[in-house]
């Protein structure tokens, strides 16, 4: 079997559907599937000669929606070389694109000689984006775009796949007529992270030189609104101010100029670092300036930017647990990398794969709220030495049982077959 995944691009410096690409291509090359991608970024991309498949980069792109005339003339001329076409996301040319030339195909070429066509929308119909107060006017855009292309494409492919139930069922929400030939969860496994080595720790305290011997909670993911960051520091900057009302006492300087914080010689604060791309911008600058309104606990909060490989390892390794307070989150590759990495996570309920982890226990649900986050710091807090031994010893099992690659291929195999 050939597949073809057709994505907006394919830069892994942006994350979500980027990642979940590579990861869908290394599970079904596993199973002796052969993949390529076609997508507008730029042909001469640096990152194009790491990837062990082949990329058609026919970009560069033009505007938000990602115009290029290369694209339909692509894949009309060479869709016959593959048995399957996988649309990864929504909203944006490319799905245009795949539909018309499907129809061109259609019309020129016998039944049976031209490819299946699937639809991975990757979130992109979770209600959230319609409802969020920020984006009204994309809601609308949305909407006319809805009656006009994107219910078509969706009623014309061969089926929707989804990484979960959750995401399954919200995609009924938002838009009408909604009328898909097919739906079918299929998961979206993550592939098992390198064991530790010395060498990750190293690499991660040269990007956090101050967290030497210091436990932290970590964030790591896209700088983006709809992840709650700012929700992360104001909860975490409250925690940490309450506890020291409670005791004045327990709270010392270190050398660096944060704190060591030890309530009743009982709860030691941990440290909070917030990775990722997206600092320079407008949201990312904003958080910045929020932690630093906090003075001298703003030292407590480390903003490292975008980590890659052994420091990316290193930080996950080293962590005391993973939290993420999203508003919206489809799947949440970095919540999966951290338990493979033996890692509890603390989550909101807008994380989609939040049921499967409190099935397994491994890890701690609130709302994606100001008092639900708070709620999750303290909780892990509160619990006794025991009861996170026995939370960590859930998160490995967990990620082998819901999220690990070989099940996810093999359902996506059965799904497209």
């Amino acid at each position: 079997m050939k597949i073809l995944h057709v994505v907006a691009e394919i830069d892994p410096s942006h994350g979500g559907v980027s990642q979940a690409v590579r990861t869908i291509v290394s599970g079904l090359q596993k199973e002796g599937i052969y993949n390529e991608v076609v997508s507008l970024d730029a042909p001469d991309a640096p990152f194009l000669a790491k990837d062990s498949f082949l990329i058609h980069a026919l970009g560069p792109r033009n505007g938000t929606w990602g115009y290029n005339p290369k694209l339909v003339t692509w894949l009309v001329e060479n869709s016959s070389r593959y048995n399957v076409i996988i649309l990864h996301g929504l909203w944006l040319y490319p799905g245009y694109a795949v539909h018309k030339a499907m129809r061109i195909c259609k019309t020129k070429q016998v039944e049976g000689t031209y490819p299946k066509f699937f639809i991975m929308p990757h979130g992109m119909l979770d209600p959230w984006f319609q409802r969020v107060a920020s984006r009204r006017i994309k809601a609308m855009r949305n909407w006319a775009y809805w009656k006009l292309i994107e219910s078509n494409v969706i009623a014309e492919a061969d089926g929707l796949l989804f990484t979960c139930e959750a995401e399954l069922r919200l995609a009924r929400e938002p838009f009408y007529p909604y009328q898909p030939k097919g739906e079918t969860v299929v998961g979206l496994g993550v592939d098992e992270p390198p064991a530790y080595m010395p060498a990750m720790r190293d690499a991660f305290l040269e990007k956090c030189p101050d967290l030497r011997d210091t436990p932290y909670f970590l964030f790591l993911s896209r700088i983006h609104e709809k992840k709650g960051i700012d929700l992360l520091i104001e909860a975490y900057i409250k925690l940490v101010q309450n506890l020291l009302k409670r005791e004045p006492e327990s709270c010392v300087g270190n050398a660096s100029g944060a704190w060591d914080i030890n309530v009743g010689q009982k709860i030691k604060i941990p440290r909070l670092v917030i990775a990722g791309p997206g600092l320079e911008t407008a949201y990312g600058q904003k958080i910045q300036q929020l932690a630093l309104q906090f003075e001298d606990l703003a030292n407590l909060i480390s903003f490292p930017g975008m980590l890659t490989g052994n420091a990316k390892w290193g930080a996950f390794y080293g962590c005391e647990a993973f939290v993420l307070p999203s508003h919206q989150e489809n799947f949440g590759i970095a919540v999966v990398e951290a338990l493979a990495c033996g890692k509890p996570v603390l989550i909101s309920d807008q994380v989609n794969i939040w049921r499967e982890i409190k099935t397994a226990g491994s890890g701690i649900i609130a709302a994606d709220s100001m008092a639900g986050t708070k709620q999750l710091l303290e909780d892990w807090l509160n619990l006794s030495h025991t009861d996170k031994q026995t939370i960590e010893q859930q998160t490995k099992k967990s990620y082998l049982k819901y999220f690990a690659v070989r099940p996810a291929a093999k359902n996506l195999i059965t799904a497209i077959g």
